[in-house]
């Protein structure tokens, strides 16, 4: 049996970016005494959820990527032996923001990053007036524990990306997020599932937890994983307190659906030309 031990980590707001830093090197640690291959951390992993407000101040938390951030990690990861994921804001030159998710390998190589391609700009998620739409597609980064891809928080309302990434190969999908209850919850526990039965593969859904000081938008926390078939592995995490989920992924449940259901084998390419249309 193939079986990964992946993890998810759910956090609030700890005041500072050094100590939310400090605070994920610990997580880190946690899901890999706990046995975790692999973890996955929030979106924007290491600061408050900035874009419930416009203020330029928090363009400060940007840093390139590969940077410091990305280096404490590479050397925790391998002394881990563990894939860490870590979302992250990203300048790429002055001015050139991303909201980018860098993936660094079991032995401490930098694999790449996804940038988040969907920005969304409606009340309370001022995510435009802080990040450009990525522009690198959708990768598949081949780790040490199977092929990963990542899809940003606003992304997951879009199929094509969930598609896109199924197309490259990958076998679990992180959707690292900032979601509030009164925005979104009602869809938190239909989209991942659905996005999972669709593309067959595992999808990894991550929500940090309280509510932070720059507005009163409450994060729900229950992360969770949910497998090939739609079905939850494991209980959802706290909707209120920080927590470290450990699960146990079946890679082979992934052949099993896809000899099952041959949604790829059926997929019509050349009828969908009308959904590139502006």
């Amino acid at each position: 049996m193939n079986k990964v031990r992946a993890a998810l980590v759910q956090a609030s707001w700890t005041g500072d970016k050094e100590s939310m830093i400090q605070a994920h090197e610990q997580y880190a640690r946690d899901a890999a005494a706990a046995g975790a291959q692999v973890v996955c951390f929030q979106e924007l992993f290491y600061g408050p959820y900035f874009c419930q407000v416009q203020d330029a101040a928090f363009y400060s938390y940007a840093e390139s990527i590969p940077g410091p951030t990305t280096e404490r990690f590479i050397e925790l990861a391998r002394q881990l032996r563990m894939v860490i994921i870590l979302p992250m804001y990203e300048q790429e030159q002055e001015g050139f923001l991303y909201n980018t998710a860098a993936v660094i390998d079991a032995d401490g190589t930098y694999l790449g990053k996804y940038r988040k391609t969907h920005i969304p700009h409606i009340g309370g998620f001022w995510e435009k007036f802080y990040f450009r739409p990525g522009n690198l597609g959708y990768p598949v980064f081949d780790t040490a524990v199977g092929k990963i891809g990542v899809y940003i928080c606003y992304d997951r309302h879009f199929p094509e990306g969930w598609r896109a990434l199924g197309l490259n190969g990958a076998q679990i999908v992180f959707n690292p997020s900032a979601t509030s209850r009164g925005l979104s919850q009602y869809l938190w526990g239909i989209e991942q599932p659905a996005a999972a039965v669709a593309n067959e593969y595992y999808v990894g859904a991550i929500n940090r937890v309280g509510i932070e000081e720059l507005g009163d938008d409450d994060f729900y926390g229950q992360s969770y994983f949910v497998d090939p078939e739609g079905s939850y592995v494991g209980e959802r995490g706290d909707p209120n307190a920080p927590e470290v989920l450990v699960r146990d992924l079946d890679l082979d449940l992934i052949t099993v659906v896809r000899n099952r259901w041959a949604f790829y084998r059926d997929r019509r390419p050349d009828a969908y030309a009308d959904l590139l249309r502006p």
